[in-house]
């Protein structure tokens, strides 16, 4: 790199023109980051200078004809100063084979199965709550003096472990849902990612154009989370939780020197 790209290449990060952030993104902070940033768009910015292109927001404009190998030469440097999106290079496609890629993404998160993640979450919370609270009902259960306390106890531990075994079928549903997303992800990962090169590379192309965000299949948008009820339901649970304060003496049927116990009774 000569002394001119390598200044050119400094005045841009300085300046920060319209037509670097739109093709190199944000200035790096990093002094490596920022040091390649520089190099990328002196390249850019020397081949503006030299052939007269000055669109404020298209960095290179449009390839040159044959008829001038040398501008041509100059032009292609530039493009691989540009870099690529997410790996995949498709400045050398026309417009129209841009709007068929970028169309791919919708069709191709018509048929994504559901999210799951959210409610396998919310189970196991569930899951593992009902199951601490069922050992605790059960330890109340050994340590209470009196049969009509006990008796009250041991149900609440079985009505916990229903709700314990309930949440586990639960969660083996939602894991194979939750399995089944993630092999979609992985079949349609490269789609997806060309989709969205696609849409990056046209609006560099078209910078003055108002292009409509890039958006799933409305069957994806509101697919996910279909037993939200159902994980809901087990995560805020159907028996009375333990108090967040433990107090003393606030059930009489069990002992007074224990803490206030999960059914949180008086009688």
């Amino acid at each position: 790199m000569d002394d001119r790209t390598r200044r050119l290449g400094e005045h841009a990060a300085l300046t920060l023109p319209l037509w670097a952030g739109q093709a190199l993104g944000p200035l790096p902070a990093d002094p490596a980051g920022r040091l390649g940033w520089e190099h990328r768009a002196g390249i850019i910015a020397a081949y503006r200078e030299r052939y007269g292109h000055d669109h404020p927001a298209d960095p290179i404009g449009a390839e040159p004809g044959r008829t001038s190998p040398e501008a041509r030469a100059a032009w292609h440097g530039a493009l691989a100063a540009l870099g690529r999106t997410g790996g995949i290079d498709l400045r050398h496609l026309s417009d129209g084979a841009l709007w068929l890629r970028r169309g791919t993404y919708e069709r191709e998160t018509a048929w994504a199965p559901p999210h799951a993640a959210a409610d396998l979450k919310l189970v196991r919370t569930a899951g593992r709550d009902a199951h601490v609270n069922a050992l605790r009902a059960e330890h109340e259960t050994r340590a209470a003096r009196r049969r009509r306390a006990a008796a009250r106890h041991a149900d609440l531990a079985r009505r916990w472990r229903a709700v314990a075994a309930k949440a586990a079928a639960e969660e083996q549903l939602l894991a194979a849902v939750q399995d089944t997303r993630r092999r979609w992800e992985l079949v349609s990962e490269s789609t997806r990612r060309i989709a969205i090169a696609a849409d990056t590379e046209l609006r560099r192309r078209r910078p003055g154009t108002p292009i409509a965000p890039l958006r799933p299949h409305p069957a994806e948008a509101t697919a996910g989370r279909l037993r939200q009820p159902e994980a809901e339901r087990l995560a805020a649970g159907s028996l009375p939780r333990r108090p967040a304060k433990r107090s003393r003496l606030s059930c009489t049927s069990c002992t007074s020197a224990q803490p206030r116990c999960s059914t949180g009774l008086t009688s």
